[in-house]
């Protein structure tokens, strides 16, 4: 991905990409991998087969926050996970999404500046996850001297804010009201994904 990649703004304008990486993309990812490796030294390693510690959740705000550590091999609030496929899979997703990223640099999907952020909010995001997939099999202890291959598919990405919201065990009982565990980098994305939304919806406005 060029960092001199620049998008239409409103008035004509062109927005450089790589100020926002630095200012927003940057900070995000330090923040991701930081309170995630607080987590995995917090929080003891789950057992072998198991996607989740045994050490009880540290409460932040009763009854809403807590913080907990949830190994999640699949996509998006577990999609996946506990499946042989999915540590080798979901890494080239990510290729793929830096792909589509570029090519929708190049063709100008990405308008103004909410279009930017929506970009840096997304590499943030893939980046901090792909890490994780890459990194995170190694440092589990019964990993340890393991073949590099069967570490990469031990890979998982740490997901540990849990929440707590109302009436949502009415929807999915088995949740007991929490909805899945997530971290920084899924917040990026899911943010990124109603920027774009919102930056599409204001450039077929101004086309009507």
């Amino acid at each position: 991905m060029k960092s001199d990649d620049q998008q239409p703004a409103a008035g004509g304008k062109k927005v450089k990409l790589w100020p926002w990486l630095l200012g927003v993309t940057l900070p995000l990812y330090v923040l991701d991998q930081v309170t995630k490796f607080w987590v995995i030294r917090t929080f003891s390693d789950p057992p072998e087969g198991w996607n989740h510690t045994q050490d009880p959740p540290i409460e932040v705000i009763p009854g809403f926050l807590n913080w907990v550590r949830v190994h999640n091999q699949g996509v998006a609030f577990g999609m996946g996970n506990g499946t042989e496929w999915a540590p080798l899979v979901f890494p080239f997703i990510s290729i793929a999404a830096f792909t589509l990223i570029t090519l929708g640099l190049k063709k100008g999907f990405f308008v103004g500046k909410t279009g930017i952020l929506a970009v840096s909010l997304l590499v943030c995001g893939i980046v901090g996850n792909l890490t994780d997939r890459l990194v995170q099999g190694s440092l589990l202890g019964y990993m340890k001297g393991a073949p590099l291959w069967e570490r990469l598919k031990a890979g998982y990405v740490v997901d540990f804010i849990d929440v707590k919201l109302p009436l949502y065990d009415k929807i999915v009982p088995s949740s007991g009201g929490h909805w899945p565990s997530f971290n920084v980098a899924d917040s990026c994305i899911c943010i990124a994904a109603v920027l774009l939304f919102i930056s599409g919806w204001r450039a077929e406005s101004k086309k009507s």
